[in-house]
Parts: structure tokens; C-alpha cells; sequence
């Protein structure tokens, strides 16, 4: 991303109001980004060189994710966006495994995804900033990235409605939309001196944790 220039006289000030909390997590964690959407895992499920049942895998490791994310008992500081259940997955990810033969209760997390339930499960109703940022990590790259995962299950593996319907949001018709209000609400926190690292901290250790999952397939595909 380049920085806006201005053709006003010399005498012009720049700008220098800072970032709001939306672009500030998008900029800070961009390399993790890019790290955690490039891992040999992701990769190759989305060039077709896997399979549905590498799929079905995919989605199993997400489950536990989901529950601890959205298990969390809201505390009246929480921000608003955290108490919109139209974002939430677990149902969808229930009937998407079901639909691809898979148990949901038969999925044992790996190393790697019982260490990023872990950390959900840590925060408590004090950490509701904290929560934001995996919050945001999740659902919105759901909304985005996610939905050209489900783009490439169908077209390399041909998968069905019912079994994308973990990338299906039923309560959210305007999926733009509704990401601009998102970032909206975001940028309208009220955070105290050193809130929004905290936040950034979090959102790269989100998408760290998240790497390491698609690792940890990519690693057990030969015993799964």
C-alpha cells in the first residue's frame, strides 16, 4: 500500500491522523497474513492437489476453534460486534462435516490446534479486546479469503452446498456490507494507551496460530 500524496501548495499540512484500529490490524499484520495464507497446506488444497477428505480434515481442526470462540460468556465491556451471533460457524461447521460423512464429535484436535483453543480459552471477561482481534482474524477472513476456499473446494473436488456450509452465511445477505459496518465498529473503540498493540499483538499471534494448524496437517496428511 502506498501513502496518499497531496497537489496543495507547499504551505498545506500533511495529514497526520493515524490509522483507524480497522486499517491499523490490517497493516500490522500483513506479513502474518501472507505468512499463514502461504503455508504448503492451504496452498495445495486450494490448487487441487489434495482431496475432500483433506477437506473434510481441514474443517475438523476448525471445530474446536469455533467452540472456544464462540463459547466465550460476554461481559458487559464487551464491544458490540462480539455479540453478533450472524458470524458465528459451529452449526454450519456441524452440518458441513456431517454432510462430508465426518463425526463431529469423533475430530481429536492436533498439538497445534489444541495450543490456539487454548489461548481462546484463556482470556477472560477482561480480555474483551483481545477477543476482538481473533474475532476479526476469523470472520472476517471468512467473509473474504474464505470464500474463495469455498470457490476451489467445488471446483477441484467437487464439494457440495451441504458440505461448504461452514463458508455460507445465511444472516449476512450483504456480506460487503456488513464487513464495512464491521470496520466501522472497529474503529469506533474507545482504547486506552497501549489497547491497540495489545490488539495487534493478538492478531498476529492469531494468524501465527493458525500457520501453525495448517502446518500440523500438512505434517499428519500420511497418517490421516
Amino acid at each position: 500500500m502506498t501513502a496518499a500524496t497531496t497537489t496543495d501548495s507547499p504551505s498545506t499540512p500533511a495529514s497526520t491522523a493515524p490509522p483507524g484500529v480497522a486499517a491499523a490490524l490490517r497493516e500490522a499484520t500483513s506479513e502474518e497474513h501472507r505468512h499463514a495464507e502461504s503455508r504448503g497446506y492451504i496452498t495445495a488444497l486450494m490448487q487441487g492437489t489434495l482431496s475432500l477428505r483433506e477437506f473434510a480434515r481441514y474443517l475438523g481442526q476448525l471445530l474446536p476453534v469455533y467452540e472456544a470462540l464462540e463459547s466465550r460468556r460476554p461481559a458487559r465491556e464487551d464491544p458490540a460486534l462480539l455479540h453478533d451471533t450472524a458470524v458465528h460457524r459451529v452449526a454450519a461447521l456441524r452440518s458441513g462435516l456431517a454432510a462430508l460423512g465426518v463425526d463431529p464429535a469423533s475430530i481429536v484436535p492436533l498439538d497445534a490446534t489444541a495450543r490456539y483453543v487454548a489461548r481462546l480459552e484463556s482470556l477472560g471477561e477482561d480480555d474483551g479486546l483481545l477477543h476482538v482481534a481473533h474475532h476479526y482474524t476469523r470472520y472476517l477472513g471468512d467473509l473474504s479469503g474464505g470464500q474463495a476456499i469455498a470457490t476451489m473446494m467445488t471446483r477441484h473436488y467437487g464439494a457440495t452446498a451441504e458440505q461448504l456450509a461452514f463458508f455460507r452465511f445465511d444472516g449476512i445477505p450483504n456480506a460487503v456490507h456488513f464487513k464495512r459496518v464491521y470496520r466501522a465498529q472497529l474503529d469506533k473503540l474507545a482504547l486506552a494507551p497501549g489497547a491497540l498493540d495489545a490488539m495487534v499483538a493478538e492478531a498476529r499471534l492469531a494468524f501465527a496460530l493458525n500457520a501453525a494448524v495448517f502446518d500440523a496437517l500438512d505434517g499428519t496428511r500420511s497418517a490421516a
